[in-house]
């Protein structure tokens, strides 16, 4: 769609500036941007393209507000109000109400009227529907789950028996909620298989990335609070739990009974080992491992940076003596130590 600025400054609650009020239909990078579009500077260092940009108009902090003669926006937070005029200028498609002909809804199932339900998706009994959310393609709801209202379940998102998902949330591509989590009781070299008894509770507006895995609990839920953010192909083991507002990047691995704090950020292709504990406000780095309970806010990082090769290889045969060298450096210190006394024991002997 397209949009006086002066509108959609308007519909943002910040600030207009500038003396022309053009018409915007789409949003662009600066060095990218033609006349029509608007662009934005959330970062500093891509300040210089401001005066080369051949954008409509611009969205800028307060501290930029005046290195443009560009009809602009001044946003105390120019990300957050770009992702915001994204939004006006690229709204969602709407959800037709209704079922499509090929999809399967059991009688005994409850499909809101306003939902929308496309082809080849699947519902079965028990299954509740709220108003406004939209079932895609190939999607399949098993047996007493519930899709709370204006949620949006993107094609063959899958989700198990008594599962829950709140208001505005949206599953994307291949997601599977509630499978089983990993419990297995070792005996006599083999494998007993737990059941899986539990289940997967979300929250409300809610976003999980495409082919992201959370597992049913193994008694108690799994649970998920209001506004987490999880990218692609995550893994969120049984009887995890994520505070409200967290976000987790691509391929994080987080075993079992794991408690994560609200509003962490964890970093993609981190590790958080079971059982353990995440205070509030915790960021981990990418490709950190977490083996310890993490008891105050802060940020947090445990690998070790890419190197050249060569170099790396007399390291890794350094780090295998770490434990030798240990030993040494303790019996050294402790023969210095002895040393030391002895001289000055003999100092004070020699003394008038």
């Amino acid at each position: 769609m397209a949009i006086h600025l002066s509108e959609l400054s308007t519909r943002l609650g910040e600030e207009w500036a500038g003396d022309a009020d053009p018409l915007i239909a789409s949003i662009a990078p600066l060095d990218e941007a033609g006349p029509g579009a608007l662009s934005f500077l959330a970062n500093p260092r891509y300040r210089a393209q401001l005066a080369t940009t051949r954008a409509s108009a611009l969205i800028l902090g307060p501290a930029d507000r005046d290195a443009t003669t560009l009809p602009r926006i001044v946003a105390r937070n120019p990300y957050a109000a770009y992702a915001r005029a994204a939004q006006v200028l690229y709204p969602a498609s709407p959800c037709r109400p209704g079922v499509h002909p090929s999809a399967w809804v059991d009688p005994a199932a409850s499909v809101h009227a306003l939902a929308c339900v496309e082809a080849g998706a699947s519902i079965a009994a028990g299954v509740v529907v709220g108003a406004r959310a939209r079932i895609a393609s190939g999607c399949a709801l098993a047996e007493g789950s519930e899709i709370g209202e204006d949620c949006v379940l993107h094609p063959g998102v899958v989700v198990y028996p008594g599962c829950r998902i709140g208001a505005r949330s949206i599953l994307h591509a291949g997601t599977v909620i509630g499978a089983d989590g990993f419990g297995f009781a070792p005996d006599q070299g083999h494998w007993v298989k737990i059941p899986q008894v539990g289940g997967v509770r979300i929250g409300a507006d809610v976003e999980i990335g495409a082919n992201t895995t959370v597992d049913r609990g193994a008694l108690a839920d799994t649970v998920i609070g209001d506004g987490v953010k999880i990218d692609n192909q995550v893994q969120v083991g049984h009887n995890v739990r994520i505070g409200a507002h967290t976000v987790i990047a691509g391929c994080v691995g987080i075993a079992g009974s794991a408690r994560i704090g609200e509003r962490c950020r964890i970093g993609g292709a981190a590790g958080i080992l079971g059982h353990l504990e995440i205070a509030d406000d915790v960021e981990v780095s990418p490709f950190s491992l977490v083996t310890r309970s993490i008891r105050v806010a802060g940020k947090y990082t445990g690998g070790v940076p890419a190197q050249d090769h060569a170099a790396w290889l007399q390291n890794a045969a350094r780090f295998r003596h770490l434990a030798r060298l240990e030993s040494r450096l303790e019996a050294l210190e402790r023969r210095l130590g002895a040393a030391a006394g002895s001289g000055s024991s003999d100092s004070r002997g020699d003394t008038p």
